[in-house]
């Protein structure tokens, strides 16, 4: 006997002391795996949500792409309408410039048979042809590049 107790009382009081200290880890610890798995869900949700937000800008990217790709043709469409109406209107400038000129020469001669008509009056100026046919050059060059890339 130790201090007047009997011997199984001692061990009785021990193990239920053990017992209780169990019970309590045993509380804890469940409290913890509910935490535990509570997150769990709490990640696996967040995961899914990751996917469906990273498919979502998949298809925002192949969107935008083929957005790019559409405003790029529509682009080289209109550059290459552009370049057409470019020429035609060298073109058109150099028909004038032509024309100009036939006027100018008819009216020369014309005042050169009429003596009444003063021969001072202004004649009408026209810009330099090597301008005009510069840009022509540089136009059709344009258009030779264009047609031997497509």
């Amino acid at each position: 006997m130790m201090f007047g107790l009997p011997f199984g009382m001692i061990v009785e009081g021990s193990v239920s002391i053990l017992l209780m200290v169990t019970i309590g880890y045993c509380v804890v610890l469940n409290s913890r795996l509910k935490r535990l798995h509570a997150d769990r869900d709490t990640l696996r949700q967040m995961v899914t949500d990751l996917v469906q937000a990273t498919d979502l800008a998949n298809a925002a990217v192949k969107e935008l792409k083929t957005t790019a790709v559409e405003a790029d043709l529509v682009l080289n469409a209109r550059l290459e309408e552009a370049e057409r109406f470019g020429i035609q209107l060298a073109n058109h400038v150099a028909a004038g410039q032509s024309l100009m000129e036939r006027i100018a020469k008819i009216t020369s001669v014309a005042q050169a048979r009429d003596p009444v008509v003063p021969t001072e009056a202004p004649k009408p100026a026209a810009p330099p042809p090597s301008k005009l046919q510069s840009a022509l050059q540089q136009l059709a060059a344009r258009e030779r590049v264009r047609g031997s890339a497509a």
